[in-house]
């Protein structure tokens, strides 16, 4: 079932959000001072092209670094990325087959907002702690 979410999520929503965190990675590149906000930005593209089967998990040790990094997201990308996907989820739960791909793009607004700190994990994997 999550493969045939994906495939539906790729075509109506999926490519679209990857490509605006793909966007955001690139100025985020070329600004060099953030290429930290780019990495995070590619890692929840990937996310966002195929979310069903993935679940978003606190990383033990995020210090306040990762407070200081979020905030400064959040102020620059993050608020207009979550927006994009309230808009959208939004839209797809105006339909009944499309409730399941506007509830994903509501799971993903958190990691849209707060990036730095968290991992991308499957479901129902627990988050092994690193050394």
């Amino acid at each position: 079932m999550n493969t045939v979410l994906n495939v539906i999520w790729l075509v109506l929503c999926g490519l679209w959000m990857a490509a605006a965190y793909a966007i955001v990675g690139l100025v985020c590149f070329i600004l060099i001072i953030t290429i930290p906000f780019g990495i995070a930005s590619f890692r929840i593209a990937s996310y966002v092209l195929w979310p069903f089967g993935r679940t978003i998990e606190a990383r033990r040790g995020a210090g306040v670094g990762s407070m200081i990094g979020n905030i400064i997201w959040v102020v620059l990308f993050g608020w207009w990325l979550a927006l994009g996907h309230l808009v959208t989820g939004v839209a797809l739960c105006l339909t009944i087959i499309g409730i399941p791909l506007g509830l994903a793009n509501f799971k993903i607004i958190p990691i849209t907002l707060l990036p730095l700190g968290v991992e991308i994990v499957p479901a129902g994997q627990p988050l092994t702690p690193r050394a």
